[in-house]
């Protein structure tokens, strides 16, 4: 039986001190920020950051937790919700302005969506699942078509979000194509 150590001191402060580095730089360069500068910016060498966080992914993955967290206690908070279909509709605007935060992430998480490699699947599927809840729920009450898949609404959760990031100066592109987009989804 093998049992995982916990990290000494300094391999903890440098994990921590990657990630907050990395979530900056996403903010400020997209998720195609250098991961030799991030490793520079938090004072470690490269060496240290492939040690912590084995691909580019590995790391937008534990970037993107405390976000992946707080989506799926919205879907947890929605799920008992009178209107089913609101319901839905809320959490896919959440997941969209979650997808549209860092300039790549929406690219990223859709070509992650076909590889169950990546590590950002570790974003992916509880999502997919928490969605799939909802979904299932304004089916079942005759508010969204039964041939609509969790997986389709996903990928055009991210394409919306990959679109509204290709038009900055449009502050309401993502809710408008929302929007159209879920009108197609009813029966």
């Amino acid at each position: 039986m093998t049992t995982t150590r916990p990290m000494r001191a300094d391999a903890r402060r440098n994990h921590e001190r990657l990630l907050r580095v990395a979530r900056t730089a996403f903010a400020e360069h997209g998720t195609d920020a250098a991961l030799e500068d991030i490793a520079r910016r938090a004072g470690v060498g490269i060496g240290t950051l492939y040690r912590h966080f084995p691909n580019r992914h590995a790391l937008m993955n534990a970037v993107f937790q405390d976000a992946v967290t707080a989506l799926l206690a919205r879907s947890r908070e929605l799920a008992g919700a009178d209107e089913p279909c609101t319901a839905l509709v809320e959490w896919l605007r959440a997941v969209v302005t979650h997808a549209g935060e860092y300039r790549g992430l929406a690219r990223a998480l859709m070509s992650a969506s076909y590889d169950p490699t990546s590590a950002l699947s570790q974003c992916n599927d509880p999502l997919r699942e928490a969605g799939a809840r909802l979904l299932t729920r304004a089916q079942e009450a005759g508010a969204v078509r039964h041939d609509v898949s969790i997986g389709d609404l996903l990928q055009l959760t991210n394409a919306i979000a990959l679109a509204a990031e290709q038009n900055p100066d449009d502050d309401a592109l993502a809710d408008r194509l929302l929007t159209l987009t879920l009108r197609g989804v009813k029966p």
